[in-house]
């Protein structure tokens, strides 16, 4: 039986905008932000394989991450939702871009918080999902108590340290509700070293496309930095003063950012022809690259 993703929508704007959240997340990731959005978009959250209530996917490494996309897709379908904005944030960043990357129509803009193209050498993808497998057997033997002392002591998060109590007992809460197998089996079939490598295709990807980072988060600002020199249409944040998340670092400038990008009116989309990898976008002028119901899978 195909994969099925958990999800819920919530909002009442005329904005459709499908929310991917990261590691260790589920649908419950962005609801801090739900009353600045609410009144402007129409959000579809959806649970990434292994967290919340969706299951892994029926197949292991890579064939997992295409059986997954194939499963985002197939809840646009039953919304009957034709093109959406899409968000994702760090593991959900990488899922989103590769979600464009093969079906461009279904998507209107791109935002990416924290996020990858993948990584290009054969080498590092290699010693990546041994990284992987490594922590997966964490999760596996120390359980996921253990895992989360270690994953949330990581420089990466230090940001969220500063949060207010009730924000990081939300955050950890969220996180054990999660299962050690579930984690694991995610790190083996969405972690870095089994996404394709998509630098070699950024400049094919002509969706308009808002990269956010924190300002003391160097490598993934820099990575981003990387993006705005390939990707034809894009814009380019980094939050002072934030890690590896300011959705949840500064929740009310990153949720003002997000929807100055999706109503902006200073373009139109591109229209696709075609679907699939083969899809040709009209072209599009550069950008100069700077902008300061639920539903449950079936066991």
């Amino acid at each position: 039986m195909a994969l099925k993703l958990a999800y819920e929508t919530w909002g009442e704007g005329a904005h459709p905008l499908l929310l991917v959240h990261g590691f260790t997340g589920n649908r419950t990731s962005f609801d801090h932000l739900r009353s600045s959005w609410s009144p402007h978009v129409k959000a579809i959250v959806v649970e990434l394989p292994g967290h919340g209530q969706t299951p892994l996917p029926t197949r292991p490494g890579r064939e997992g991450f295409l059986e997954t996309l194939d499963a985002l897709y197939a809840v646009l379908d039953e919304l009957n939702v034709a093109r959406t904005n899409l968000l994702g944030y760090s593991q959900g960043a990488r899922f989103a871009l590769a979600a464009v990357m093969r079906r461009p129509e279904r998507f209107t803009r791109l935002i990416m918080e924290s996020g990858s193209p993948g990584l290009h050498r054969r080498q590092h993808r290699t010693e990546r999902r041994v990284k992987d497998s490594e922590l997966a057997l964490f999760l596996r033997q120390k359980g996921l108590t253990a895992f989360m002392d270690y994953w949330e002591s990581l420089p990466l998060f230090a940001g969220l340290q500063r949060l207010p109590e009730e924000m990081r007992a939300a955050l950890r809460a969220r996180r054990l509700a999660n299962t050690a197998e579930g984690l694991a089996g995610a790190l083996e079939c969405l972690g870095l070293g089994v996404q394709p490598d998509y630098w070699p295709e950024l400049q094919r990807q002509r969706l308009p496309t808002l990269l956010l980072t924190g300002a003391l988060d160097e490598k993934f600002t820099l990575t981003a930095r990387r993006m705005a020199e390939e990707l034809p249409v894009v814009y380019r944040r980094a939050f002072e003063g934030c890690t590896h998340a300011p959705h949840l670092e500064v929740p009310e400038e990153f949720a003002q950012e997000v929807l100055s990008f999706i109503r902006t009116p200073w373009y139109e989309s591109p229209e696709f022809e075609s679907t699939g990898a083969d899809a040709s976008p009209a072209p599009i002028a550069t950008v100069d690259p700077s902008l300061s119901k639920k539903s449950q899978p079936t066991p």
